[in-house]
């Protein structure tokens, strides 16, 4: 992630990110590492690794502001697509992964499907690399800000 690069979370997001630095800089003060023990540094290191992933998030983080409901795709919209090879439609957030949203599939704009999707209007068909190095044709159907998105009734 850049250092300029703005990314969208929720307020609950936000609260649960800033919770989780916490307890991990908690758990970093109180659980010193020996350097004969390769396992707890082992796990020393990946709570760093974590510390400084959240704390970038959070530095380059918009909280709480919707995007302007103008239908393009960006993140805090919840997007609705159709992999037109199959037909099949899925709907989800487009942001930050490893922040919950509930029971709203999350896809980060990195992912390929989300630098694909990005900036695309109703009814724009993009192209997303996949694992077999095909590029697989998705429409987007609608886009809507988070704040106003209404979950389908199960």
């Amino acid at each position: 992630m850049t250092a300029s690069q703005r990314i969208w979370l929720s307020p609950s997001a936000y609260d649960r990110l800033q919770t989780e630095l916490s307890m991990l800089r908690e758990l970093i003060a109180t659980e010193a590492a020996s350097d004969s023990d390769e396992n707890q540094v082992a796990v020393q290191r990946a709570r760093q690794a974590r510390i400084q992933q959240i704390h970038d998030q959070l530095l380059n983080a918009v909280v709480g502001e919707d995007p302007p409901d103008d239908g393009v795709a960006e993140p805090g919209m919840v997007l609705t697509v159709r992999y037109d090879l199959t037909g099949e439609e899925e709907t989800f957030l487009l942001g930050v992964r490893g922040a919950e949203y509930g029971d709203l599939e999350v896809y980060s704009v990195n992912s390929p499907l989300g630098e694909a999707i990005v900036g695309a209007r109703p009814g724009e068909q993009r192209r997303y690399p996949v694992p077999s190095g095909d590029a697989v044709p998705v429409t987007l159907l609608a886009a809507v800000p988070l704040g106003m998105h209404q979950p389908a009734a199960g």
